[in-house]
């Protein structure tokens, strides 16, 4: 079978890939804080063909190395929505929410910021006072409800100190138009920061350190998606057409094996 068949079903097993790409971008266009991804194609293994006048490549396709999330410095093509809800939050510049799962200890971080009150109910058994005589009744166990602010999800939300974000008072509190000590932290690279959830990112090593953001807290706004639209549109289009490429070299290459074999 002649190399060509190879390289363009790779081809067009790699474009399907690559739209699934586009398409989960374009799926999450109204979705707060998602960061589309960015697909990067490299050459598979090549080599040298030596021809009468000079010496060529001949290589068998490309692959999809990597669909990276587009965290570029300026997040192209974000904006803001505005909700007057008083619990949403947005990133105005670079930097990340961070949520706390309790469960298994992990600590993600998150553009989107629509954030809710969580509450934790404990038995506390009050001390006992120093001048309390022997015989005299132990005080009764009390029940203290603590509000955390969460993702809604069971994760909480992290302060400017890293630790949870403790709502003295839910009810008036919140509603004051005073922001909340809500961290915003950051990473010196962003590069191979993986996917958890619609909007969620966890560090990888080579991310480096968390560190406190630049960016500044916006409250009763959402961030919307970067996707853009158009361009996304444009590039489904142009995976569509690549594919189509592939399929006809595998047929054409297909068709000149058959003339080959009839020849025999």
């Amino acid at each position: 079978m002649d190399i060509s068949f190879y390289t363009a079903s790779v081809g067009a097993q790699q474009q399907q890939t690559r739209l699934d790409v586009h398409a989960n971008n374009i799926a999450n266009v109204n979705n707060y804080g998602f960061r589309a991804r960015r697909p990067n194609f490299q050459n598979l293994m090549t080599n040298e063909v030596r021809g009468i006048e000079r010496t060529v490549q001949r290589g068998v396709g490309a692959v999809m190395e990597s669909n990276q999330v587009d965290l570029s410095p300026d997040f192209a093509y974000t904006g803001f929505w505005g909700t007057e809800r008083a619990l949403d939050y947005g990133v105005n510049g670079n930097g990340f929410f961070a949520l706390y799962d309790p469960v298994s200890g992990q600590i993600s971080y998150t553009r989107e910021g629509s954030f809710t009150l969580s509450n934790v109910v404990e038995t506390v058994q009050p001390e006992i006072p120093e001048d309390a005589a022997e015989g005299d009744v132990a005080p009764e166990p009390q029940t203290v409800t603590t509000w955390y602010l969460s993702d809604g999800n069971g994760r909480y939300v992290l302060g400017t100190d890293g630790g949870r974000i403790v709502v003295a008072d839910p009810v008036n509190d919140i509603y004051v138009g005073n922001p909340l000590p809500i961290g915003i932290f950051d990473f010196q690279n962003h590069d191979g920061m993986l996917s958890e959830g619609l909007s969620g990112f966890i560090p990888v090593e080579k991310n480096g350190q968390v560190t406190l953001g630049e960016g500044k807290l916006v409250q009763g706004y959402l961030e919307l998606s970067n996707t853009d639209y158009a361009y996304e549109m444009t590039k489904v289009i142009e995976t569509q057409r690549t594919f189509q490429y592939n399929i006809r070299m595998i047929q054409t290459s297909d068709e000149i094996t058959t003339t080959v074999n009839n020849l025999r």
